[in-house]
């Protein structure tokens, strides 16, 4: 979902989740962002001259080994990948002319486009692009994570490259969003459409001449801003010295921005959702997770206590992918009604606003990480949409370090966590046994043996093994998918337009903004 809209005259509760950085863990939430107000636009300001945007100069720029958020947002305007995703999470061929795979799924070959040049002239070769996928493995790079599976990159001939898996993966592409560099004297160089420079004291992205695609460009070069704090950032924005920000408006680490802007929302892979304890206690039962799984409000999490920056999903997929089957998630719908008809069907009947099965009241625990405000008002909103029908939640607002400890020792009944999932979705980690993130311990056969012909499955048979794997998933209920989180880019009001953003890439389809 991509909106414009005004926020006037308030105190934002912004987090910077800058494209470029892959989270496998469970993350949290913070205060919801209050009800815009319409004023007048404001007065121009010295501030307002052009398209300028920040930078923290002190920090690597370096597209595959840097951490600085806010330097890896600009490395789509300098470097290209063999694919980017757009707003679908579908791969689009950019560097890679073509591509096949094995018969077992374990060797992809990439034939390079051809005509392409880096910054200083010198031609894309097999070479540039093995070792910027063998960079980007490095434990030191955020794009590790996503690359785990890979067991070798090796160039085969001028212009073709083979990676080799340890698994198959169908959707290999999705994760090849990668930015190809050439290490040059001093600089690491790009294909993309600018190129980072220096003039003087002043760093600025200049226009590429020899931008292979040839693309029309809203600026011929952009100044950058450099900060050194988020303090400065936060001023850097509200006093117009820069021109946009890019940010989780639900997030942690939350910085405060005030003034009138336009937010332009993306979707992304942060799936927000409910686990279970399936090994014990009253969740260890089936019967009563599937109950409990109709029990959740989705569209009041999104749209009232997320403000609006989320999407509500019941399948493990973002609504925006071709694996998502409306017809198949309206049957996993929020349903009060259900949730008393399943219970009661298993023993749980209802008496004096409390659910018994012989002496046995059905008492639940919710764990909830308490550094985020925003978490702890979804969570205590789901309890209370299961003491309507009689089920009693007591939540538990733990520290990061506690939430994880309860965790791994198991000690709880439900959790409320957040992952950010790979460009292929593969729910492995979350939901095969074993997994890294299968803190509820589920071990279900049939559930492994699905993961593996989804994530196994080519382009068009996909879908269908998601809709497999989803139905299964909906028998056995080891989650609930609640929802996944929206991003935002800031733009001051009126100023901007045509921004089409992307996870990965804030400045996606640059060609078609329209700036200062």
């Amino acid at each position: 979902m991509r909106q414009g809209k005004r926020l006037a005259a308030l105190a934002l509760t912004l987090a910077l989740a800058l494209a470029g950085c892959d989270n496998a863990a469970p993350v949290t939430v913070p205060d919801p962002t209050p009800t815009p107000s319409a004023t007048p636009a404001p007065t121009e300001t010295a501030g307002t001259a052009g398209f300028v945007l920040p930078c923290y100069r002190e920090e690597s720029f370096h597209p595959l080994t840097g951490s600085n958020r806010t330097n890896l947002s600009l490395a789509p305007l300098i470097y290209e990948g063999l694919f980017e995703l757009d707003v679908t999470f579908t791969p689009k061929a950019v560097l890679c002319a073509a591509q096949s795979v094995s018969e077992d799924g374990l060797t992809w070959t990439f034939t390079l486009r051809q005509g392409v040049t880096f910054s200083d002239g010198a031609a894309l070769t097999p070479g540039d692009v093995v070792y910027s996928l063998q960079t980007a493995m490095g434990a030191d790079s955020p794009y590790a994570a996503r690359l785990g599976s890979v067991k070798s990159v090796r160039a085969a001939g001028e212009d073709r490259v083979t990676v080799t898996l340890a698994g198959p993966n169908g959707n290999l592409p999705a994760l090849l969003d990668v930015p190809i560099v050439r290490e040059g004297e001093g600089v690491t160089l790009g294909t993309g459409p600018y190129v980072l420079t220096t003039e003087g004291e002043n760093l600025l992205l200049k226009k590429n001449p020899g931008w292979w695609q040839g693309k029309a460009l809203p600026k011929e070069e952009i100044q950058l801003y450099s900060v050194q704090a988020a303090d400065a950032l936060i001023h850097a924005f509200d006093t117009r010295e820069i021109s946009l920000v890019a940010a989780d408006l639900t997030g942690t680490n939350a910085l405060g921005f005030s003034g009138s802007y336009e937010v332009w929302d993306y979707p992304t892979s942060v799936m927000l959702y409910m686990g279970y304890n399936v090994k014990e206690g009253p969740c260890k039962d089936e019967a009563v997770r599937k109950a409990l799984s109709y029990g959740f409000d989705r569209a009041a999490v999104s749209k009232s206590l997320l403000s609006g920056h989320a999407t509500a999903a019941s399948l493990p997929f973002p609504p925006a992918t071709a694996n998502y089957d409306t017809a198949q998630a309206e049957t996993m719908a929020y349903a009060p009604q259900t949730v008393d008809e399943l219970l009661t069907a298993g023993g749980w009947t209802l008496g004096d606003g409390v659910r018994a099965k012989g002496r046995e009241t059905l008492n639940l625990t919710l764990l909830v990480n308490n550094d985020s405000t925003y978490r702890i008002a979804v969570a205590e909103y789901l309890a209370s949409d299961l003491a309507k029908v009689g089920v009693t939640v007591e939540v538990r607002k733990l520290s990061w370090e506690e939430y994880n400890a309860a965790l791994e020792a198991g000690d709880f009944d439900l959790y409320l966590g957040q992952v950010k999932l790979t460009g292929d979705f593969d729910l492995t980690s979350l939901l095969g046994s074993g997994g890294t993130l299968n803190y509820g311990g589920y071990a279900d056969p049939d559930t492994d043996v699905l993961l593996t012909e989804y994530l196994s499955a080519g382009d068009v048979t996909r879908p269908a093994a998601a809709s497999n794997l989803c139905r299964r998933l909906g028998e056995t209920s080891p989650i609930t998918s609640l929802c996944f989180k929206n991003w935002s880019v800031l733009t001051h009001w009126g100023k901007i337009s045509g921004v089409e953003a992307t996870q990965q890439n804030v400045f996606y389809d640059f060609s078609g903004w329209k700036t200062p």
